[in-house]
């Protein structure tokens, strides 16, 4: 195959002329990505009080999460025919207003419907973002010197959704919900109003065909998954998991005509989103170990404040302190690994990073009511130590992998997987969790011991499946020529 990248930046962008230019776009890319990722779950602890302040029932409130992955799921597809028709700096500029409207918006809602629809908006920005993110580093940072952005970027991607409860907890201890969103807006302004004017265009855009009827395909597909695995993830009983089946069989059929349908198109280079990625090993194997670590991660988001607010009976504060200090852990240990990455390669830290997640989960299979919260506290340390050291050396493995033409493709693939194995972490520890104690509580067991026993079967599943992420560590290996992209014919 003709090597033709979709990115091809303006002058040489590797050039040491552009160094300080390269490093203000990645930075601000970095800062307004954080901002906006931090939404996806920022959500979680304020679900409670928005039921009481708005008179809704938990089905209902749960859309404002499952509506913000059910857009990113859709849109990310279409990201990488975005990236390669359009300039860097308009496209910032679309995601962060976006994300400012919604901000905005979300912040005025008078009516849970209202809420609903300004985290669309906001998840639209975000959806344009962080493919964006990637796709500008692959082209601007040559191969060698990957490791320690990949670091940052990951810290971005991991650190946000895993902090954002811990603050959400915090905000709610001493504001009201609209706080949520007037803290973040401030932020959000600024990076679109610096980026508005300092933001250069890095890239070439070149003619890319869009193949409109994979658009909708893909919405199918993409959007069927997480509705259904959402869905799954209500406690809405029989109909909420009726509607679930339907939606995530949808999706798959949907799936499979979508990946027929871009395997044909992309011998013509036509394809909304190019399967090519997957003939590279390496990004197949980091793909499915990220699909993992992934779940694991918004799995334990998701389940940890239920237990310690519904078991353990603390309080919004008490929960987002005991979270905080994870977050922070990994935070300050991913540009770390990343510059780790440089000198040993992936496996020694993918390894036992894996391992670390694995046996954390495993002991979480141990939380009970009189749990002790030092445990608990150690426990999502350790957690979050080893999603640091798997989490950059995979982003980077991953996307180092392809070759420069198909950055884009593999940005927008490592981004709509996430937001499904996001989306089936969620599903499957809430469904787990509820099923067990459910049954429990009709044996006749006290509903908090019963809701107890549903959270560490929820875990034992996250338990067993992290054993596959040990076993694949062993099979990723650093990219041929310290992180060269390999061609695809």
């Amino acid at each position: 195959m003709t090597s033709e990248p979709g990115a091809l930046a303006q002058n040489d962008p590797q050039a040491p002329e552009h160094a300080a230019r390269n490093r203000m776009v990645i930075g601000l890319l970095l800062v307004a990505t954080f901002v906006v990722i931090l939404n996806e779950t920022i959500m979680s602890v304020a679900l409670p009080r928005l039921m009481d302040d708005l008179g809704a029932t938990a089905n209902a409130v749960q859309w404002l999460t499952t509506a913000f992955l059910l857009t990113m799921a859709v849109v990310i597809p279409v990201t990488g025919f975005l990236i390669q028709r359009t300039n860097t700096r308009p496209l910032f500029i679309l995601a962060m207003g976006l994300f400012s409207l919604g901000t905005l918006a979300a912040a005025l809602s008078p009516s849970l419907a209202f809420m609903i629809a300004a985290r669309v908006v906001q998840a639209l920005g975000t959806a344009i973002m962080m493919p964006l993110l990637m796709t500008t580093v692959m082209t601007l940072v040559p191969h060698n010197r990957r490791g320690p952005v990949m670091g940052n970027i990951s810290m971005v991607i991991s650190v946000a959704p895993a902090i954002g409860p811990a603050i959400s907890g915090i905000v709610l201890n001493y504001l009201s919900w609209p706080w949520l969103f007037w803290l973040v807006l401030p932020i959000a302004l600024t990076a679109l109003g610096v980026g508005a004017r300092l933001m250069s265009n890095v890239t070439t855009p070149r003619y890319a065909p869009l193949d409109i009827l994979s658009v909708p395909i893909s919405a199918l597909a993409f959007g069927g998954l997480v509705y259904g695995l959402s869905s799954f993830g209500e406690l809405g009983g029989e109909d909420g998991n009726t509607t679930g089946y339907v939606a995530v069989a949808v999706g798959v059929l949907a799936m499979a005509v979508f990946v027929l349908r871009q395997i044909r198109l992309q011998k013509t280079e036509r394809a909304l989103l190019d399967l090519r990625t997957f003939t590279s090993k390496n990004f197949t194997i980091s793909l499915a170990m990220m699909v993992i670590m992934m779940a694991a991660l918004f799995g334990t988001v998701i389940l940890l404040p239920i237990y310690m607010q519904n078991v353990l009976g603390f309080d919004t504060l008490r929960t987002g302190a005991l979270l905080l200090p994870g977050g922070l852990v990994m935070g300050l240990l991913a540009p770390r690994v990343g510059r780790l990455y440089e000198t040993y390669g992936p496996r020694p830290l993918i390894v036992p990073g894996s391992a670390i997640v694995c046996a954390v989960l495993w002991a979480m299979t141990l939380l009970g009511p009189d749990t002790n919260w030092v445990n608990i506290l150690i426990g999502h340390i350790l957690i979050s130590i080893g999603l640091a050291l798997t989490f950059t050396p995979l982003f980077t493995v991953s996307l180092s992998s392809v070759p420069a033409e198909l950055y884009s493709h593999g940005s927008a693939t490592l981004g709509s997987v996430q937001q499904v194995a996001g989306a089936a972490g969620v599903a499957l520890f809430i469904a787990i969790m509820s099923a067990i104690s459910a049954r429990h509580t009709a044996e006749g067991l006290d509903p908090v011991l019963a809701l107890s026993k549903g959270i560490t079967a929820a875990f034992t599943v996250g338990a067993i499946l992290s054993i596959f992420t040990i076993v694949s560590a062993f099979f990723v290996r650093r990219p041929p020529d310290f992180g060269a992209p390999q061609m695809v014919h």
